[in-house]
């Protein structure tokens, strides 16, 4: 009996692994169909007829991101919402531009790994391990460095420099999703009550307060 349970035990967790990532695609490729309101995990393939080269192209990597904001980043993501033919390979590309100090915040992608590659400056870079240990693994990125962040934990980048810094970003995900840890607490909507982030945050309700009216 017991070596009965320790099969199926194996069974699921070789299972969890084998589909934590995107589905693969069945076909050459399957381009995303927009006009499409039939609601998959996913999203419906355009007939392979109707593709053509601009379903493959996005223009715009080479822009600079508006950095004037409360953080001092911009993120330029570009998924199967910008270009169609990701839809079933999953995989997308964001460049992240940061101010001088700027910040891109602790967040997580859900549905991704990301493999950050430094392009200008110097970036202090990490992500946080899950409970119990919650362990801090970060280091300073100089250009040309690369340094990976784990699917699903909380991680950050921050401009430690003087001058502009840019990295682009690979993710493991044709639309890997993003949680700003701040913005999901403090900016929920509605509200998350003020009793529960004062206990879970150790702090009076009025702080609470003054940090959810700025989100």
């Amino acid at each position: 009996m017991a070596s009965k349970f320790l099969s199926l035990a194996l069974l699921a967790i070789t299972s969890s692994i084998a589909f934590a990532s995107d589905p693969s695609s069945l076909q050459d490729f399957c381009v995303a169909d927009a006009m499409n309101s039939v609601l998959v995990n996913g999203l419906v393939c355009k007939d392979p007829k109707l593709v053509e080269a601009n379903d493959f192209f996005f223009s715009g990597l080479h822009l600079a991101g508006n950095t004037s904001n409360a953080v001092g980043s911009r993120v330029t993501l570009v998924n199967v919402a910008q270009i169609a033919g990701l839809n079933a390979l999953g995989i997308s590309v964001a460049r992240i531009d940061y101010a001088p100090w700027g910040i891109n915040p602790p967040h997580t992608h859900p549905r991704a790994s990301e493999i950050l590659t430094v392009l200008e400056g110097s970036l202090k870079v990490g992500f946080v391990t899950s409970n119990p240990e919650n362990r801090l693994i970060t280091k300073v990125l100089e250009k040309g460095d690369v340094f990976v962040f784990p699917v699903g934990l909380v991680h950050f980048q921050q401009n430690v420099g003087y001058g502009n810094a840019i990295a682009i970003a690979a993710l493991s995900s044709q639309n890997p999703g993003v949680i700003t840890i701040a913005n999901a607490v403090f900016g929920s909507k509605p509200d998350i009550s003020a009793d529960i982030l004062a206990k879970a945050f150790q702090v009076e309700k009025n702080t609470v307060y003054n940090f959810q009216s700025k989100f």
